[in-house]
């Protein structure tokens, strides 16, 4: 669920509280100008937040009601009801929460929080239908809330109306996978499948060239697994509508079975340029092809060619190639990959992994040193990265600054007997290299004395 629960104090105090009791001006309420409100009304409200702020809400319910009798105005009584629909949320005192989240839109008319406040009551008790009213005065609020709209009509079992909207969130966003096994999701549970083919099939008839009901007939046909009914699918919409990049997603792995590789990899470049496909579904076409080339390696020319068309913004095409290196035991090539990608992609940890332990393995001390430190910066609570710049600074014979990183890095290793032993190896190397005998045999010692698990 995707529910956009703000209520940060301030921001509270920024939207519903009386201008009053705030230290900045704040939208004015349709009731008009609140009243100055009094002492005792300050007080009880505030003992409230407290009470509610260390989850004593039965006192902070107790608060609110003196809070309450002492409000003046409807703005004021408006802020009171809804505390007490939140303290009574919290206390699963439900119809209770739900008469005052009422009282304030009664009062107030559809505001943001409270409507969020109502979802969140709503979806706690699996009231489906009730939520969907309140979702649709939050849309114009936040588009997203479309996606829960069509989560609530598929779990309030209205599936027209669920692929309605995920069909209307398709022509706003784009395809999503999400959306799509959300469809497959509805067509098993109405269980008509058929019907819903012949009602694509009776709307691609009218209009030859809507994308969107070819692409929703070729996924059903593949939810059959009926392959040569989805593929003819696919191909007739690429003739009908020769533009379009989305029916690729389909034919590359169509063309894939068939092994007809060259109009394949065509599919593949079209869906890498496209700007209608999100990265992490490009990312998943590529892991098909890496396979597809590890067990057709005279297509590597090609997978290098759109390596190096795709990788422009992002490291992970990299890490995927050299992923692909590192299991031929390509090692050359791997650290090639692994080096161009964590140039574009410092924050990703796996990547930053697998180049040092290559770096290291093909004894680039003075490369991995640098990259360890900089990873550190990034990553400072790792300890295999304080163990690999350990590795580095011990190849250089920089004993001071190997010591350092292992040192520090002891302090990070997690229930790692294996790990704990190499750090006490390298430990024992750096101080034999700075000449420290007595130290060296005490970290030997401390390695030998780890019995590693079997």
């Amino acid at each position: 669920m995707k529910l956009k629960l703000i209520y940060i104090l301030l921001l509270f105090f920024g939207i519903l509280l009386p201008k009053q009791l705030c230290a900045q001006e704040t939208e004015t309420p349709a009731s008009g100008e609140p009243e100055n409100v009094t002492d005792a009304f300050q007080e009880s409200f505030f003992e409230a937040l407290k009470q509610k702020g260390i989850e004593n809400y039965e006192l902070a319910l107790a608060a609110l009601n003196k809070a309450e009798k002492a409000a003046k105005t409807e703005e004021n009584k408006a802020v009171v009801y809804f505390e007490m629909g939140k303290n009574h949320t919290y206390l699963k005192q439900y119809a209770e929460a739900e008469a005052n989240f009422n009282k304030v839109l009664k009062s107030q008319g559809d505001r943001l929080d409270v409507l969020e406040q109502f979802y969140e009551l709503y979806y706690q008790q699996k009231e489906y239908e009730k939520s969907i009213p309140l979702v649709q005065k939050l849309i114009p609020f936040d588009e997203d809330y479309k996606e829960d709209l069509a989560n609530l009509y598929i779990l309030t079992q209205q599936y027209d109306k669920a692929l309605v909207q995920l069909d209307e969130l398709d022509q706003i966003w784009g395809e999503s996978d999400i959306r799509n096994a959300l469809r497959a999701q509805i067509y098993r549970a109405a269980g008509n499948t058929e019907g819903a083919i012949e009602n694509l099939e009776q709307k691609i008839d009218n209009n030859p060239k809507n994308e969107k009901e070819y692409l929703n007939l070729i996924f059903l046909y593949s939810e059959q697994g009926n392959k040569e009914k989805a593929f003819e699918a696919a191909k007739n919409l690429l003739k009908n509508n020769p533009k379009s990049e989305l029916v690729h997603l389909a034919l590359y792995k169509f063309y894939l079975d068939e092994g007809n590789a060259s109009e394949a990899i065509k599919s593949m470049k079209i869906v890498f340029n496209s700007e209608e496909v999100d990265k992490e579904t490009q990312y998943k076409v590529l892991g098909d092809f890496i396979q597809f080339v590890n067990e057709n390696p005279e297509y590597e020319t090609d997978l290098a060619e759109i390596v190096n068309q795709f990788s422009i913004e992002n490291g992970r095409v990299y890490e995927k190639l050299g992923d692909y290196y590192a299991a031929k035991n390509r090692k050359e090539d791997a650290l090639n990959a692994y080096e161009k990608g964590i140039v574009q992609d410092p924050d990703n940890y796996n990547l930053l992994k697998n180049t040092l332990l290559f770096q290291i393995d093909f004894k680039k001390y003075e490369a991995a040193a640098k990259l360890s430190s900089e990873g550190l910066e990034i990553f400072p609570a790792q300890a295999l990265l304080y163990l690999l710049n350990g590795v580095a600074n011990n190849g250089l014979q920089k004993s001071e600054a190997a010591i350092e990183s292992l040192e520090i890095g002891l302090d990070f290793i997690l229930e790692d007997p294996k790990m704990e032993r190499d750090f006490y190896e390298q430990l024992s190397l750096a101080h034999r290299t700075k000449g420290n005998a007595q130290k060296a045999k005490m970290y030997a010692d401390k390695a030998t004395a780890i019995i590693l698990p079997n």
